[in-house]
């Protein structure tokens, strides 16, 4: 599959997949190829020094559009004032620390990092920032967590968050998810469910629906 033709895409079509999802090796991120990656269910997943794994798996992980759950210590949390927030402020920096802040490793790599700061550039990734005062002023505040994700049409793929403070990573995806419903997205993609997603209320779907919702969302006329 790495032998494709520039106009090919480097991967098999998601509905022939097997269920873990691996469809492709090999190629680039060029914006062009990571929003034709998107646009048809697939997504670079890879260690630094590999060679580029496209996947799809089956099934896929979702948020539904107001299905984010909310405990209510966050819900509190999110009314006292604790944090502050803004979108697309500091993508790069939050990109970075969604690999930085990861024990077990990270599939951020410095070229994962280049390839998505051109999609900011160009549009298509957001990020989600939350702040916090600095203990020693009352004027300034410092990076606490945050989220970032591509956006194509009414599809966003969330694709990591962090935090440096508690629940400041949260807060940042509460924060995403209700931009995204007020802004008219159908469909938020989280690629594979964990522990953390799922009490957030993430749920898995299978991939051929996935496949036919995100045909939809691709081409509505929505933006961030």
């Amino acid at each position: 599959m790495s032998d494709a033709k520039p106009d090919e895409p480097y991967w098999m079509d998601p509905a022939d997949a097997n269920d873990e999802g691996l469809v492709g090796v090999g190629g680039d991120l060029a914006s062009a190829t990571l929003l034709r990656a998107y646009r048809t269910g697939v997504f670079p997943w890879y260690n630094d020094g590999d060679p580029i794994l496209w996947w799809s798996p089956d099934p896929r992980s979702i948020f539904e559009i107001g299905g984010f759950h909310c405990s209510r210590s966050l819900a509190k949390t999110m009314r006292s004032g604790k944090f502050r927030h803004s979108f697309d402020r500091c993508f790069e920096a939050v990109m970075r620390a969604c690999g930085d802040t990861r024990p077990e490793g990270t599939w951020v790599t410095n070229d994962m990092v280049t390839a998505y700061v051109k999609l900011h550039e160009l549009g298509h990734a957001h990020s989600v920032e939350t702040w916090v005062k600095c203990t020693d002023s009352d004027d300034e505040w410092e990076l606490a967590g945050g989220a970032y994700g591509i956006s194509i049409g009414g599809f966003f793929a969330a694709e990591s968050m962090f935090h440096y403070v508690s629940d400041a990573g949260k807060v940042a995806l509460l924060l995403l998810a209700d931009r995204l419903r007020c802004k008219g997205f159908t469909l938020v993609d989280t690629q594979m469910r964990t522990e953390h997603t799922t009490r957030m209320g993430a749920i898995d779907i299978p991939r051929d629906e996935y496949l036919r919702r995100l045909r939809r969302a691709v081409a509505a006329d929505v933006q961030f």
